[in-house]
């Protein structure tokens, strides 16, 4: 019988992953930027003496959707999109250079230019863009951050770096994303922003709930599987108790 336990544990370990993913997703839905995490089966042959007729069930990292998501005007002058394989690049608790999709930028109190859960932006030479004290702050297609005193012509204090990746990131565990290696991006001086504009989620809330209903009803069919195993063994245990 544990041949069977072991098959339908490792069906119910993946399905368990699969439904926490698309859990994480679907809570997910409305936060800017965010790409949705792809998750899959893998089936993997039991190898041993006999012929091998079992296969395990384990999960497959997929990575993430590269979708983009839909455009959300705001009219803020610090909300800005880009698009593409373009995305903005911040300093992440860390220290090391992360790339993000949300374009909600704020001014902190230190006077620097941060995302909305205060990573600081980085410059086009990545270093932090300070802002003068009590200036109004705007962003150009180009990516340029100006920045206006009182009556004072506006000047243009830095640029934000926005990197193109060719190949895909990895989304780290505070939910940037990062080279494979590590090594920084190039930023890309060509690239173009829509101000005043956010991405949103690219999740399908549709979908991800019918895919959170299926893996429940995945790890039930395992589950069950586990009670006839006990059941069986129980009743193989009798049967070996009968005397005469």
């Amino acid at each position: 019988m544990d041949r069977l336990i072991y098959t339908a544990m490792s069906g119910a370990n993946a399905a368990a992953h699969r439904q926490s993913v698309l859990a994480n997703n679907l809570a997910n839905a409305t936060t800017n930027g965010f790409r949705a995490e792809l998750s899959a089966y893998r089936a993997v042959p039991v190898r041993g003496d006999g012929t091998p007729t079992r296969v395990f069930a384990l999960e497959a990292t997929a990575g993430y959707s590269d979708a983009a998501g839909p455009a959300q005007r705001t009219g803020r002058d610090l909300d800005a999109m880009t698009g593409g394989k373009q995305w903005f690049a911040v300093q992440g608790l860390d220290g090391t250079e992360a790339y993000t999709r949300n374009g909600a930028f704020e001014i902190s109190a230190e006077g620097n230019l941060v995302t909305g859960n205060g990573l600081t932006v980085l410059s086009d030479g990545g270093a932090p863009i300070a802002i003068p004290p009590g200036a109004t702050v705007s962003l150009g297609f180009d990516g340029t951050v100006s920045a206006k005193v009182g009556n004072q012509p506006a000047s243009t204090v830095g640029r934000l770096k926005v990197a193109t990746a060719e190949g895909p990131l990895t989304r780290g565990e505070d939910g940037l994303f990062r080279t494979a290696g590590g090594d920084p991006l190039p930023n890309n001086p060509t690239a173009r922003i829509q101000v005043g504009v956010l991405e949103g989620s690219n999740v399908n809330t549709v979908e991800t709930m019918v895919g959170i209903i299926q893996s429940a009803r995945e790890f039930e069919v395992q589950m069950r599987l586990l009670q006839n195993a006990e059941s069986n063994d129980r009743s193989a245990g009798q049967l070996l108790s009968l005397q005469g």
